[in-house]
């Protein structure tokens, strides 16, 4: 979670929410990091999940499965994000805080433990979640005041 905290703030240069993600591989090397890039790129599915996911595919060496891995992230995965996680078949996510207006992973919704799926990785929120909590208030808090 420290490593996605350290790259979340990146996300402020371009405007973006700082949402930092981390994918970790079975033996515990970083596969990759990525922070929000939506308004960067202009895509609304650059979301640091997304964008980690598909760094780490790219080197993890079994293709698009990300079996055995663990995708830290500092913010609840909104569905999007939750159903990317399944499909690539990611072992464990870890999370920072809760998110009660999109959060897929147990607030709003529970995508990654619906028992129709055949393939449900371990959860574990809450996670450091002071910390994150603070880099999106910190944002919000400017992001009304400029508005």
């Amino acid at each position: 979670m420290r490593a996605a905290l350290e790259v979340a703030p990146e996300a402020l240069s371009t405007g973006d929410v700082p949402v930092g993600a981390v994918v970790v591989g079975p033996d515990g090397t970083v596969l990759a990091r990525a922070r929000n890039e939506r308004e960067a790129r202009g895509d609304p599915t650059a979301h640091a999940e997304m964008l980690a996911l598909r760094s780490a595919a790219a080197v993890h060496g079994d293709g698009w499965r990300l079996e055995g891995c663990t995708l830290a992230v500092t913010v609840e995965p909104c569905t999007m994000c939750a159903g990317a996680l399944v499909l690539a078949r990611v072992a464990r996510v870890v999370f920072g805080v809760w998110e009660p207006r999109t959060g897929a992973i147990g607030s709003l919704w529970d995508v990654v433990r619906d028992r129709r799926s055949r393939h449900r990785p371990e959860v574990v929120g809450g996670v450091l979640a002071e910390e994150c909590a603070a880099l999106l208030e910190d944002f919000f808090a400017h992001h009304r005041d400029v508005i």
